[in-house]
């Protein structure tokens, strides 16, 4: 084998994987970041740890291949805080961070303490590569671990501070294991009785409803999870990482689910006498806290990972397989048609009813801006192989609960819990799918997080457009101050969620470098959107919104 240095190595290891972007906060392993320039990979530094992390997690999610960020040392327990969301959403980012080198240990050493135990609880592998002879076969089993079975992160922790103590030169050859490259990695099918006997159970049922999670989204089995649901008359509710999986105006779908869903959704789930949790693992979120279904209700579990079928609600059966396979053996053995008609138009009654209910919202001219009017002019604009971004807590429920996707090729990717994520995630999935138009849905909170990541998405030329609800306050915090006030607040309340009045973040992009447009009346939004996308560069949409307005929680 030819000699080459471990930064060799390294960046032809991950050309070879199909990786295109990198997101660091340097300085790290700059033996490698500078054999990047003999390649394709693009280095997107970051303002932030996290922020680098949120932006893999969107590649990921978007490229269905890992992502890859990168810090040193001092930066690592922000890198281990930006995986929380990429393990909750079964992302396959991999994390490379510097760490104590042997001779350093317990000694002081500059920027050094033990970081690595922080990344156990938010990976599936957490590993130190020791030695330079050791990176290759570690670098390897990160891409096997990140893409088998249900994907998730994984962290590599190079000695030294900045990674140094790996760079060296070997005997190293690049091998790349292709099926690695991507995720589900393995498509095993389920155990052909067990289909028969979830067939049986759906083909009897009265009332059965599919619950689709992310594990439809993972497994790229959108058209066969509509193809069974057809063929079987069943009504389909979706997770908040499954909501891109069924057209919202498909007249089986009946949109979100859980504590962030409709209640229409909610309504037909509580009502059913058997729930198919297809590529769902039935968190709490999606069950509202194990109530939907409420227990004892029969269910039937599909998931790539043993282990999770059953673990919430008592499964009478398991189907243990790649999501896209197994339904397709679903759709291979279940009959061909089952008359439900009854159960269906009630339950797109259901649906009707809590539309009529929020119709009025919807078409709303009032000033300052109602955010239910947001969702209904990005439902109508949003093209055809769009990507939504959302960010968590109210963005995430207006959007789940209030855009519709109904154009071709359209997704939605959502954060898994932590405020701010929305919108470097947005610029991740931009890196990741450069021709598709890529939307963030933020707040003003949301977008302070990582307001420096403006000025990466001018340098770097990722041209998201970011959509802030900018409504003067963290408006999802406020029912809880008002429950502690005893109802009411009074005194210095206002000073735990309400931001200083006014400020305009459209002028804060363009001092970043970015398009920024100001929009405080309904009749602007789709021009503002239609200017946005077409500008060439990062744009940010401020749109002044009501402090008062907050979602209906399911």
């Amino acid at each position: 084998m030819p000699m080459m240095s471990t930064g060799r190595f390294f960046a032809d290891t991950l050309q070879g994987y199909g990786v295109t972007h990198v997101f660091i906060v340097p300085a790290i392993f700059q033996q490698a970041m500078a054999a990047m320039e003999e390649t394709a990979i693009t280095r997107v530094t970051t303002h932030h740890e996290m922020a680098a992390a949120y932006m893999a997690d969107g590649y990921a999610r978007t490229a269905r291949k890992p992502g890859i960020c990168m810090g040193q040392a001092v930066g690592a327990g922000n890198l281990a805080a930006g995986l929380r969301d990429a393990y909750q959403a079964c992302s396959p980012v991999i994390a490379i961070s510097g760490g104590p080198q042997p001779d350093a240990r317990y000694r002081y050493f500059y920027q050094i303490v033990e970081d690595f135990p922080m990344f156990t609880p938010v990976t599936k592998l957490n590993a130190m590569v020791q030695r330079p002879d050791r990176l290759p076969d570690l670098l390897r089993q990160a891409f096997r671990t990140a893409t088998t079975g249900t994907p998730g992160p994984v962290h590599l922790e190079l000695p030294g501070r900045l990674g140094e103590q790996v760079q060296g030169d070997g005997d190293f050859a690049v091998l790349v294991e292709e099926q690695f490259t991507r995720f589900p990695a393995h498509r095993p099918a389920s155990d052909p009785l067990a289909v028969e006997r979830a067939v049986a159970l759906l083909a009897v049922a009265e009332r059965p409803v599919i619950v689709a999670g992310g594990g439809i989204t993972a497994s790229d089995a959108r058209a066969e999870l509509v193809e069974l649901a057809e063929k079987l008359s069943i009504p389909v509710a979706v997770t908040m990482n499954g909501k891109e999986n069924i057209a919202d105006d498909h007249p089986l779908s009946l949109g979100n689910v859980g504590t962030y869903g409709r209640r229409a959704a909610n309504q037909i789930v509580a009502e059913a006498d058997l729930v198919f949790f297809a590529g769902s693992r039935a968190g709490g979120l999606t069950t509202n806290n194990w109530k939907l279904p409420p227990p004892g209700t029969r269910t039937i579990q599909l998931d790539i990972n043993g282990e999770e079928l059953g673990r919430t609600y008592p499964a009478a059966v398991g189907l243990l397989g790649d999501a896209r396979r197994t339904l397709r053996q679903m759709i291979d053995a279940a009959p061909r048609s089952l008359p439900r008609a009854a159960w269906v138009q009630h339950a797109q009654e259901a649906l009707q009813v809590w539309r009529d209910g929020i119709a009025h919202e919807r078409i709303s001219d009032a000033v300052p801006i109602r955010p239910e009017r947001i969702c209904k002019e990005i439902s109508e604009f949003l093209p055809a192989e769009a990507i939504l971004v959302a960010d968590t807590g109210h963005a995430a429920i207006w959007t789940g609960t209030m855009v519709g996707l109904t154009r071709p090729g359209q997704r939605y990717i959502r954060c898994a819990g932590t405020l701010g994520w929305g919108f470097p995630a947005a610029l991740g999935a931009k890196c990741a799918a450069p021709d598709r138009p890529v939307l963030c849905f933020t707040g003003d909170g949301g977008l302070c997080y990582h307001l420096a990541e403006l000025e990466t998405a001018a340098r770097a030329g990722i041209n998201a457009v970011i959509l802030v609800n900018n409504n003067g306050a963290l408006q999802q915090v406020k029912k809880g101050i008002d429950t502690a006030y005893g109802g009411k607040q009074w005194g210095r309340s206002k000073e735990m969620w309400v931001f200083k009045p006014g400020t305009n973040y459209a002028r804060v992009a363009e001092d970043l470098g970015c398009l920024g447009i100001r929009v405080e009346t309904p009749g602007e939004i789709q021009g503002a959107l239609e200017k946005a996308f077409a500008a060439g560069r990062p744009a940010l949409i401020d749109v002044v919104t009501d402090i008062e307005a907050a979602p209906a929680w399911g």
